[in-house]
């Protein structure tokens, strides 16, 4: 039911609706399967080679390269994973990456797009995929190997509809109370 004081001239247009969250995503912990392997790869042969070569420098430099290695393919995988987040509002869609530069995009619903998924094989064994957002720009918005893909991209679909639908009914109300605009006289 429309409040009658809310479309005369002059009133208060209402507040806008808060913006919710939907969904806060990240890549699928499958990525983080091989960097672990390492982790426990590089830990065995540390503990196996420590202590048991004839000189300690060469002691020493087994430790370093153990260092090197598990920061180098376990640590920065890890915090990449941790780094890359995809947050689904009800208004917009918000891409955050990056270790030493962080970058932030973002993406209205109200713009339209179009969106698919793509599967590889193992990807859909752990019912994941790639959702690629294109909006008519010249890089189209990837959200990768997120879990549960199908369900990213109906309710991707759902919200712009939603946001369409809210941006026609303001055109509308703007539209009808387009003949009450005020003259500016330009002084």
């Amino acid at each position: 039911m429309t409040n009658p004081a809310s479309t005369t001239p002059g009133a208060p247009t209402p507040a806008p609706e808060a913006e919710v969250v939907v969904a806060r995503l990240r890549r699928h912990a499958r990525v983080l399967f091989w960097p672990t392997l390492v982790l426990i790869g590089v830990c065995a042969a540390t503990g196996y080679f420590y202590a048991n070569l004839p000189e300690p420098w060469q002691n020493v430099m087994v430790l370093v390269g153990a260092g090197v290695v598990v920061v180098l393919l376990w640590l920065v995988p890890v915090v990449s994973w941790l780094t890359t987040r995809y947050t689904i509002t009800t208004r917009r869609i918000i891409f955050v990456h990056g270790i030493f530069v962080h970058v932030r995009q973002e993406l209205l619903h109200s713009r339209g797009y179009d969106v698919s998924v793509r599967k590889n094989w193992l990807q859909s064994l752990f019912r994941s995929g790639t959702v690629r957002i294109n909006s008519g720009l010249e890089h189209p918005l990837m959200l990768r190997d997120v879990p549960d893909a199908d369900l990213v991209q109906q309710v991707l679909q759902d919200l712009m509809e939603v946001s369409a639908t809210v941006m026609a009914a303001r055109r509308q109300e703007q539209s009808a109370l387009g003949d009450e605009s005020t003259l500016w006289t330009g002084r």
